[in-house]
Order: C-alpha cells, then structure tokens, then sequence
C-alpha cells in the first residue's frame, strides 16, 4: 500500500500537466535498444494560458528514449524551443499576475527529481505585449537555457 501511495505521489504531478497540455506530435531522433523500447524524440506541446484568452504557446522539448525514459527515470536534456501565436482576439484577463516576477503557466517535469521546463508570463503594458519565458530549472554553465516567445494585445 505504501509503494501505491508513493507511486501515486510521484507521478501525480506528471498527470495534472499531462491534463493542461496537448501533444501535437513528435519524431524520434535515434533508435534505442534495437527499437525494443521508447525512441530519443522531440515532442510538440500545446498549452493555453488561462489568464490570456486567445493565445495557443507551443513548446518543443526533447525526451530520453529507452529503458530509464519509459520508466520515468531518465533525466531529459534541458533543450526546447517556444512559439505563442494569437488564435483569436487576445484578451488579458485584469486577475493575471503584473509585476517583475510575472505567473508560471506551464511546467513539466523533465527528471524525476528537481529538474523541470517552466514557462512564466509576464506583461508589457508599456508596449501590450504578453510576454512567454521558457526556461529550464537546472543551472548548465551558470545559466539556465530558456526561450522567449512575444503576442501583442490592445
């Protein structure tokens, strides 16, 4: 009973983005284990932001294939790309967070432990833009990798 509720512990923040995010697609980058298991890939994400009416985000990130990458284990490279685009009028809701500090609106967890893409929102209200930031929680070099992605508003 205790490993159910660890494994449901582990897990569960794996199923609550799997719930906000749709996959759009992936190929496989290289062949692991003879094809035995799960390929290298790069997978297409979309996500909306509930504060932001009218805006689709599409996240590319690259996923560890075989064995470890089935089972949850492996830890995926810090490598992703963002594209936000207007998929209707946008509108920012007045509830969404302002400030320097901005609103997380994605994350996905990249290994099993301390390591996740998040994306942040932040607003230009100076130029009207909403302004996306993917970025990767682990430091590579000092820094972590991160992508920026930019839809005007009125």
């Amino acid at each position: 009973m205790h490993r159910l509720l660890l494994a449901i512990c582990l897990l569960a923040p794996i199923a609550a983005t799997a719930q906000e995010t749709r996959e759009i697609g992936a190929v496989a980058t290289a062949w692991t284990n003879l094809g035995l298991t799960r390929s290298h890939r790069v997978v297409v994400e979309r996500f909306e932001d509930p504060e932001v009416a009218g805006v689709s985000c599409y996240i590319s990130q690259a996923r560890t294939g075989g064995l470890s990458g089935m089972v949850g284990l492996a830890e995926d490279p810090a490598r992703f790309a963002l594209v936000c685009t207007p998929t209707g009028e946008v509108r920012v809701a007045a509830s969404a967070r302002r400030g320097e500090r901005g609103e997380q609106v994605y994350e996905s967890n990249t290994s099993l432990f301390f390591k996740e893409t998040r994306v942040q929102r932040f607003l230009d209200e100076e130029r009207k833009v909403v302004v996306y930031l993917a970025w990767s929680t682990r430091m590579v070099d000092g820094s972590p990798f991160n992508a920026v992605a930019v839809v005007p508003y009125r």
